[in-house]
Order: C-alpha cells, then structure tokens, then sequence
C-alpha cells in the first residue's frame, strides 16, 4: 500500500536544520517515518552508523583544526575535527561544527569525556556518527588539548591546517602580542618541549648516540666523543625547545628572551594540533 502521509516543506525543512542531513535525506527518511519526526532522526542515524561502519577503516587526515580561548584568557582548548577530504575540511558547516564543538570542549578534561559529552540531545560521539552519514565521510576528534595559565594565547594557521595554544605565567600589558606571537612561532617551528626538562629521557639518549656516530666516521678519539656530543645535544636543544628557539621575528633572541621583553614573564605551556598529525 502506497504511504499517503503528506510531508510538508516545513517539516523537511526542521529536520534539515537539527540534523544537517540533505533535503531528500530529510523527505526519505520522514516518509518513511510516516510523518514521525523523532522516528525519522533515529532512521538518519541508523544511516550514519552504517556508513561509519562502512568507513572505519579510511583515513580522517583532512578537516579542521580549531582553538579558542576563554572570555578571560585563562584557559584554551585546541581540537582537530577530522574528515578524510580536503574539500569536505573547507566547507563551511563543517568548520562551523568544529567551532561549536570547541566551545563544548572548554567543559571537560579529556577527549573520552567529551565524546560523551551531550552535544543537543545526543553524545559527541553520536553526532559524529550522524555527521558521516549526512558527509558520507569517516569524522572523528583526532585530537583534544586543553591548558590553563594566567594568560593563555591562540593561534590558527590559515586554512584551519594548524592551531596552536600558549601559556605565559602572567597577565600583563602586551601579553596578548606576545601569546599570539609564541603560538605562530609553535605553529611554524614545531617544537618538541618546552625546556630542556620536558625532553623524553629516551630522545635524548638516541640524540647522543646518533651525536656519537657521526663523529666516529668523522674519525674523532673515542675518548673525545661524549664531551662533543653533549655540545650537539646543546643544538639540538636550541633549535627542538619552545624557549631556546631562535625567535622567528627576530634570530638576533631566543623566545625565551622574547617573551622577558614585557617583564617577568615565561612561557609554562603550550600545546600545537594539525591534521594528519
């Protein structure tokens, strides 16, 4: 027997609108619903984890990397939405969801606590799934950073690539220039640590072996090498720590001393996202 109920533009139309799914998505699945709007959200659900299912084993190294700040730059959260697609990354839904998505992220600690997060009436996770079946692509948090200081600054790489955030230990004039400035130099060089402190013990020792190496098909004394690879292992330092780094504004100083030009201030934290990452 044919299905008579009527569907309204009207009706298509909010199921669009809590969903995000496509206008013929939106009619399919009310009419198959017979008219029950609850119902059809659950049967474009069940369409999402299909195709998640589906896609699971695909690649999300697309998308968008989003960080914010709070309204009194104590606190800033760093996500990557990912998607498998460039040109799925740079639609304009899509990074709104990433927003919306790092305004909710500034409520919790963890990436599994915020994938379980509510996100209007349904997890993260859920939603997610929803969005793969609407995207007809695999999305997923392929990363969550949050940090808290005195002042926390932001950057976000263009095209939303890269975003990065960065944690000075006071609030004082100039500290927004200098946050932001800390957060490009994050996002271009890349920096493994902080400090000398924040380097993985087992880096290091791989530095000095492969330090050591070198020198031995250079011909130095074995007796030589540990003294000559602690000098490398300076380097290293200088050009894979945050503070010790050349400033990209100006090679001439560290970021270290970058950032004591607007008082006694550090940096205590930074985190940096990217796709693919």
């Amino acid at each position: 027997m044919e299905n008579t109920v009527k569907i309204t533009a009207a009706e298509v139309n909010k199921l669009r609108q809590t969903t995000g799914a496509g206008m013929m998505d939106c009619k399919k699945a009310l009419v198959e619903a017979g008219g029950d709007f609850e119902k059809a959200i659950e049967i474009l659900r069940k369409k999402g984890q299909k195709v998640a299912a589906n896609r699971a084993d695909r690649e999300s190294t697309e998308g968008a990397a989003i960080a914010k700040v709070s309204a009194d730059n104590t606190k800033g959260v760093a996500i990557v939405l990912g998607c498998e697609t460039d040109f799925v990354g740079k639609n304009e839904n899509f990074v709104s969801l990433a927003n919306e998505f790092a305004d909710l992220a500034f409520n919790y600690d963890s990436k599994e606590d915020f994938l379980a997060a509510d996100f209007n009436g349904m997890t993260v996770a859920e939603k997610l799934i929803e969005q793969t079946g609407v995207i007809g692509e695999k999305l997923e948090i392929n990363a969550f950073e949050k940090i808290e200081a005195p002042y926390v600054g932001f950057y976000i790489h263009a095209g939303n690539k890269i975003a990065t955030l960065v944690g000075l230990s006071a609030n004082v004039d100039g500290s927004d220039v200098v946050a932001k400035d800390v957060a490009m130099q994050v996002a271009a060089m890349n920096p493994i640590a902080l400090n000398e402190a924040g380097v993985n013990a087992t880096i290091i020792e791989k530095e000095i072996e492969i330090a050591k190496d070198q020198l031995r098909q250079e011909g130095k004394p074995e007796a030589m090498l540990d003294n000559i690879a602690k000098g490398k292992l300076q380097r290293f330092f200088k050009d894979n720590t945050l503070v010790n780094q050349d400033f990209i504004k100006d090679s001439k100083q560290s970021v270290g001393q970058y950032v004591k030009t607007i008082g006694n201030v550090e940096v205590v934290n930074f985190k940096r996202v990217a796709l693919g990452a």
